[in-house]
């Protein structure tokens, strides 16, 4: 089983602590305010009051034999940089940290975190695009230029196989899956299930209501959502 320790208990600290223990992790919740401890303790495996700067305070807990450390401590650039410094230190491996600006995100990457997430600027170009583009569902940036997102089959393509759309070869979009919700009755009771179809083939066909997931650059993306 793997175990993850979550420095910081702020909204994303907590939720990110909720999801891993709901996916099976060990999480041991690390925070210096008591009342956020208490929050957190009711689902946590371990979830103890620290100062998470102290190496020594650390190593009390065994914060060193955790698999992976979520240092979600970002308004408080010091203590975030003191803290990765320490794990760091105590030698664990993956580090993934939260950043508020560009240069905080490039001191934590010149101490060697494995990842650096900034969850303000993302959820702000999520809700960008959605104003922007109201079709799409989901947005992931990959990097520059390049996003993933979630939208409905448009019209003008329902009822097309994959090849017969030429997603690829006339909007520069490659589709990776197709998620579509199924009704089944079971024991006489009907129940909807969402089915995703991961990596469908040139012959699948594609139908409203069901929702694509597709990859490519932000300008063909924004064509297609306007389809």
């Amino acid at each position: 089983m793997r175990q993850v320790a979550v420095i910081g208990l702020g909204r994303f600290g907590f939720n990110v602590a909720e999801t891993l223990i709901k996916k099976g992790c060990e999480v041991l919740a690390i925070d210096r305010d008591e009342t956020k401890i208490e929050a957190v303790s009711d689902f946590a495996t371990y979830a103890v009051e620290c100062d998470a700067a102290d190496e020594k305070a650390l190593k009390a807990i065994s914060a060193q034999n955790v698999d992976a450390a979520v240092v979600s401590i970002g308004e408080n650039i010091e203590a975030s940089i003191l803290i990765v410094m320490a794990l760091k230190d105590l030698g664990v491996k993956e580090i993934i940290a939260k950043a508020v600006t560009p240069t905080h995100g490039k001191v934590l990457e010149n101490l060697g975190v494995s990842r650096v997430v900034y969850p303000e600027r993302d959820a702000a170009i999520r809700l960008a695009h959605s104003l922007i583009a109201p079709n799409v569902l989901e947005y992931l940036e990959l990097s520059p230029g390049y996003s993933i997102a979630e939208l409905p089959v448009p019209a003008v393509l329902a009822g097309q196989t994959l090849k017969g759309s030429q997603l690829r070869t006339r909007h520069g979009i490659s589709l990776i899956g197709i998620r579509k919700k199924v009704t089944k009755t079971v024991k006489g009771v009907p129940r909807t299930e969402e089915v995703f179809n991961l990596n469908p083939s040139a012959d699948d066909r594609l139908e409203s209501g069901e929702i694509m997931v597709v990859i490519g650059t932000e300008e063909n993306l924004d064509r297609l959502s306007k389809l």
